[in-house]
């Protein structure tokens, strides 16, 4: 089942989608939860009947509310309980730190991680607000993501796939020359990465990607998916990659997240960017086999749009925000002797 919340009649509304048409919960049963958070607050209550509810559309039984392409679309989790993102493609791991000319991280193949992102800047489809300082080295992250849909503590791999309420596509926007200065005080990212996360633009339930299901890599755990993954900026093709390359699954990133805290329902996970998946990536590639490649980075104006396989097309376009304000700008500088 596909899930899309949109503004409809001025009011936020969880719809069903098919054949690029919203069916609202409450317009098919005034008993449902008419928002992604209260479904996700009664999870295992509603989601068998709305899932046959969903089967009723596909046969026309319902009248439609609205048509995919006309709506505003929201993210499908617009107000989420937290938002991690994980480190999981090897591939990008690996390459990032060959650019740089450093060692490839031995611990990486030891256990997952992750780091806390801003839960009140997720938005989706549409336009992404940049101040001038974003613009240094201004970057996308092609992911995927998922939702949890019940609450845990200390859950362990091979139980962890029944927390997943469902999967999106995830860019997780990136300001580098932010995230670099930033990062050389060893606390993780912050002003580099707080501006924005994109999700969207619908849910999708596992069972609806059961047939893409492959056997997760060696020595793993948990579901897998072959599910290509693409990127374009401004109609060219970047980027490509697949959910299946992911080197820790999902159901192993939540067990480090569950351990010793709760994990809620409402909570988004970001799998880490998919090999080939910023520019960051393209760049220090380009750079390392040829000198004189030309770096890109996004521009005012530009349109990014992400794709993956059986969760739709992500589409937004940069904007830059009318101000000359700058904290790069208010960096303290050493003073002479």
């Amino acid at each position: 089942m596909k899930l899309v919340t949109h503004l409809h009649k001025g009011k936020e509304q969880l719809a069903i989608f098919h054949s690029n048409k919203l069916y609202n919960l409450s317009s098919i049963d005034a008993q449902y939860p008419s928002t992604m958070k209260d479904l996700l607050a009664s999870w295992e209550q509603w989601i068998d009947k709305i899932k046959a509810s969903a089967v009723l559309c596909m046969e026309g039984k319902f009248a439609s509310d609205a048509q995919f392409e006309q709506t505003e679309v929201m993210a499908p989790v617009p107000y989420p309980s937290s938002c991690r993102d994980g480190y999981a493609f090897r591939q990008h791991v690996a390459a990032a730190r060959r650019n740089r000319k450093v060692d490839m991280i031995a611990e990486f193949d030891q256990y997952p991680i992750f780091y806390f992102t801003n839960h009140n800047a997720i938005q989706g489809p549409g336009y992404i607000d940049c101040m001038p300082d974003h613009f240094q080295k201004l970057d996308f992250e092609l992911e995927v993501a998922i939702v949890i849909c019940k609450k845990g503590r200390n859950v362990q791999a091979a139980d962890a796939d029944q927390y997943i309420g469902g999967f999106m596509i995830m860019n997780d926007m990136s300001a580098r020359t932010l995230q670099m200065e930033e990062m050389l005080l060893n606390l993780g990212p912050a002003k580099g990465k707080d501006f924005s996360t994109v999700i969207g633009p619908m849910l999708v339930t596992p069972d609806e990607l059961e047939k893409y299901r492959v056997p997760c890599k060696e020595n793993h755990t948990g579901a897998s998916y072959n599910l290509s993954m693409k990127c374009w900026v401004n109609g060219k093709l970047l980027s490509q990659g697949n959910v299946a390359e992911m080197d820790w699954t999902f159901a192993e990133i939540i067990e480090r997240c569950a351990y010793g805290v709760d994990v809620l329902p409402g909570d988004v996970i970001g799998s880490g960017t998919v090999g080939t998946g910023c520019l960051l990536e393209l760049n220090g590639t380009g750079l390392l086999n040829d000198p004189t490649y030309q770096v890109q980075w996004l521009q005012d104006g530009d349109s990014v749009e992400m794709e993956i396989e059986g969760l739709g097309r992500l589409k937004n376009k940069i904007r830059k925000v009318d101000t000359n304000f700058s904290i790069l700008a208010l960096k303290k500088m050493p003073t002479s002797n």
